[in-house]
């Protein structure tokens, strides 16, 4: 019988290792071992990679051989952030008790689980980007969403569908994003995989358990206050987000103090796509300048960060966009005021992160002194707003809570030049605590109290080289040499005989002895209960501290948009009931700022309404300028809607509620699909959501296929929206000028182009848009420009000549074999001619979809190439 093989015998400390592992299997465990965080096997292997630092074994050669990695526990700031951006649950595993008192292993727990969602780090944190933990619950008609930033309080939720639930996640960048295990699939099938995805149990997405974990938490009998109570999946995502704090260890969430619905019907549609191509605070090219850039002049964090969400949701309500026009008007207008608002926000810190700290209850002694420096801030200002002549500024002024009590409080509590730290000393100011201040006296003064008792000993005595010295083994002590030890008093006692003197304790220096040593670590107890107690204290002015926090962000978006108007010119639009766009000198908010010194960016003039003008056809030359002229269409009405003013001589606008950009043929392959498949799906969505507010704007669609099937389909689209009772405003760029017929047939799309020079051997571009259309695409001249060989040139040439000489003839025409193209075109036969006219007539055009409509022109290509 074969010998059973030696189990492996775990030391001690592996064993608790294993344990604690075992409760957190999926996070990268820290494990404090004396002064260093350790890591083992698998955990150890991926710190040492993220982290560039040694990966060593433990127990090396022997069979408990694992993998180790660790670092000085007092860098965990240095480090930690790196595991958490590279997407890792850290668990921090601290020693719960002092090695000291203890004869066993020490005892050691979980005290923190951070994650990409859940982090409060500023190392880890983007001071103007929130940090949004989300959750997705899949319904049977909705999808619901919740997103929660820990470390500003900030709780929103919504439900749609899973275009609307994608155009969240795009504008909001969750860090993480909580799925039930059993929609995994769904989730990357429908969003893709670019997110950090942890997998919670199904139990925790049920309704039920939703509604009692928010009632719980908000302490509230139902969830009607909020506006939320119909979203029912809304409800389950937000319990979700819920359930995850308690999970990672975050139990002080006072600071979440409410939960606000993202109101659909409130802000204008934007697909990602539009998302995407009109580049408003991402780009897919690097070191691309986004819009967000451009317009960004806040000076606080807040502010920064509320910017981004005016610009993912702009507003449809006109009364409210208004408001934030007059506000910008009289800062504009009053220069001074402006500067003097613009002075105060930068005294302000981040409120909301520092608030959001000081409920968690890891706000340092310094933290709480910014606090107070940026509510003293706040009182000019407050005095400011009201004295102000604008209702809305006025409005602001009132709303500032001036927290007296808790300025007062911090100011008397703390010292103003508190430390970093609690545990480096001196944070709570003198004349709090009898005790704290008689210890630190001691503690501080004790070279002083050495001196006198050395020099009153030494004159008592008459010892003159008498010394007081302190060691590890007796403590305090007095030394005598010994050509004067008959002069010792007989009260001291002898402790330590050496060759040359003899070494005494008192009665007096052991009871200071007592005092001094035992002071330092009362300090720091008596330090750390009163500061418990006063952070406490502190807490009952979170919402106060929460709405200034607001109040400043509003004001320091509302600067940043006068400052942007100063400095670029912009001007402010008027708002109308009627359904028309007109931009008079109309100029791109990016392009114009990337222009070298001294080149004039050429305005455009743009007229849309939904009875005479609705769809503009712009041909021209590729590079001339017809998409830049669709984007900043698209950037003006967007900026209009966000209460800033716009680059521009004049523009009068009805509100705009979706915004919808198509352009040009942008893959999806790696989602198995075909370039010309996926424009056809983002053009089809399009096309089944036009509403009469709608801007659409589609830029060389039908570029995916080949020439003739482009130019059917890029027709039949602009027909499509022609001939649609709600009329959308359009911008439809082309280089296919064929479909400048469209004029002819249809009233109200009217032909511009782009205009060019032609010169000798070049072309010129004017980038100015023209009533007429655009006789053809100067493809050639534009591949010159880029460099292409003059053999490559001259051959484009020769064939161009000969395709428009074939386009004009009748029958067949031939091109020689040594022109090296194989091209030829047929006259169609009578009969397939009668038989594709019967087709056409039988279609009933007003019943037809897009994909119908698509699919019978598919049909009759068939036909057409048998």
């Amino acid at each position: 019988m074969a010998k059973k093989e030696k189990e492996v015998k775990e030391t001690p400390l592996m064993q608790q290792y294993n344990q604690i592992k075992s409760k957190y299997p999926d996070a990268c465990l820290l494990f404090r071992v004396g002064d260093f965080y350790e890591t083992f096997g698998e955990d150890a292997i991926r710190t040492a990679k993220i982290l560039g630092i040694t990966l060593t074994k433990r127990g090396a050669g022997s069979p408990s051989e694992i993998e180790l990695a660790g670092f000085p526990h007092h860098s965990v700031n240095v480090y930690l952030p790196k595991l958490v951006k590279a997407g890792l649950r850290v668990a921090i595993c601290d020693q719960l008790e002092d090695p000291k008192m203890t004869k066993t292993i020490v005892k050691r727990g979980v005290t923190e689980l951070v994650t990409p969602g859940v982090a409060i780090n500023d190392e880890v944190l983007q001071s103007k980007t929130n940090n949004f933990l989300a959750a997705i619950q899949f319904g049977k008609k909705h999808i619901g969403i919740a997103f929660l930033d820990v470390s500003t309080g900030e709780f929103l939720t919504s439900q749609g569908n899973e275009e609307y639930i994608d155009k969240l996640l795009q504008n909001f960048r969750p860090s993480e994003v909580l799925v039930q295990k059993g929609t995994k699939n769904h989730f990357l099938h429908q969003f893709g995989s670019a997110f950090n995805l942890f997998y919670l149990e199904d139990w925790i997405f049920k309704e039920d358990y939703a509604n009692e974990t928010l009632t719980n938490h908000f302490k509230t009998n139902s969830l009607k206050g909020f506006g939320i109570e119909e979203l029912q999946e809304g409800i389950i995502a937000s319990g979700a987000v819920l359930y995850y704090l308690s999970e990672t260890q975050h139990n002080r969430i006072q600071h979440i103090s409410n939960i606000q619905r993202i109101a659909e019907d409130a802000y204008v549609w934007m697909d990602r796509f539009t998302i995407r191509n009109l580049e408003l605070h991402n780009s897919s090219n690097q070191n691309a300048t986004t819009l967000l850039d451009v317009i960004d002049k806040t000076l606080s964090p807040m502010g920064g960060r509320l910017l981004k969400r005016w610009l993912a949701l702009p507003l449809k309500d006109k009364n409210k966009i208004t408001d934030r026009y007059e506000v910008v008007s009289y800062l504009k207008e009053n220069q001074e005021t402006l500067q003097f608002f613009q002075y105060q926000i930068k005294q302000i810190s981040d409120l909301e992160r520092l608030i959001s700290k000081l409920a968690i209850g890891k706000i340092s002694p310094r933290e709480i002194i910014y606090l107070k420096e940026s509510l003293d801030a706040i009182i000019p200002m407050k005095e400011k707003a009201l004295q102000s002549k604008n209702e809305s500024l006025k409005t602001i002024g009132d709303n500032f809570h001036a927290c007296e009590l808790l300025r007062e409080k911090i100011k008397t509590t703390l010292n103003q030049d508190a430390p970093v730290a609690l545990n480096k000393g001196n944070a709570i100011a003198s004349g709090i605590n009898e005790e704290l201040d008689e210890l630190r006296n001691i503690s501080q003064n004790g070279k002083n109290y050495l001196s006198d008792l050395e020099s009153r000993e030494s004159e008592r005595t008459g010892i003159p080289s008498l010394k007081v010295a302190f060691n590890n083994v007796f403590g305090y002590y007095i030394e005598v040499r010994n050509t004067h030890k008959d002069k010792v008093p007989e009260e001291w006692i002898r402790k330590q005989t050496l060759v040359s003197a003899e070494r005494y304790i008192t009665e007096e220096l052991k009871e200071y002895e007592t005092k001094i040593l035992g002071a330092e670590e009362k300090i720091s107890r008596i330090e750390s209960e009163i500061y418990e107690k006063f952070i406490n204290w502190c807490a009952q002015y979170i919402q106060p501290v929460q709405l200034n926090a607001g109040l400043v962000s509003q004001l320091d978006c509302l600067q940043s948009f006068a400052q942007l108007a100063i400095d670029n010119n912009y001007i402010r639009p008027t708002l109308v009931d009627e359904f028309v766009l007109e931009i008079k000198e109309g100029r791109h908010p990016v392009i114009e700022k990337q222009l070298p010194v001294g080149v004039p960016y050429i305005s455009n003039d743009v007229y849309l309404d939904n009875d005479s003008q609705q769809i503009i056809m712009i041909t021209g030359p590729n590079m001339s300028g017809k998409s830049a002229i669709l984007r900043q269409t698209a950037l003006i009405v967007l900026l209009a809607q966000m209460g800033s003013f716009v680059p521009a001589s004049e523009v009068t606008m009805g509100i705009v509620d979706k915004i919808f950009t198509r352009v040009g043929a942008s893959d999806n392959i790696s989602m198995g699909e075909s370039t010309f498949m996926v424009e056809m799906n983002e053009t089809a969505s399009i096309l089944n959501n036009l509403t009469n507010r709608s801007l659409v704007l589609l830029d060389e669609i039908g570029r995916g296929t080949s020439t003739y099937d482009g130019i059917s389909i890029a027709w039949a689209i602009a027909e499509y929206i022609h001939e649609h009772p709600n009329r959308a405003k359009t911008l439809f760029a082309t280089h296919y000028h064929e479909l400048n017929d469209m004029q002819e047939q249809f009233e109200r799309i009217k032909n511009f182009n782009v205009s060019v020079k032609e010169l000798k051997d070049n072309v010129l571009f004017l980038r100015k848009l023209v009533p007429g259309g655009s006789a053809h695409s100067f493809g050639i001249h534009v591949a010159k420009m880029a460099g292409m060989p003059q053999t490559v040139i001259a051959k484009a040439q020769k064939i161009l000549k000969k395709l428009e000489a074939s386009h004009k003839a009748d029958g067949k025409v031939q091109i020689k074999p040594e022109d090296d193209l194989q091209l030829s075109i047929f006259k169609l036969d009578d009969p397939l001619l009668e038989d594709i006219k019967e087709e056409i007539l039988n279609l009933d055009i007003n019943s037809l979809t897009p994909v119908e409509a698509l699919m019978k022109l598919n049909e009759i290509k068939k036909m057409v190439s048998k």
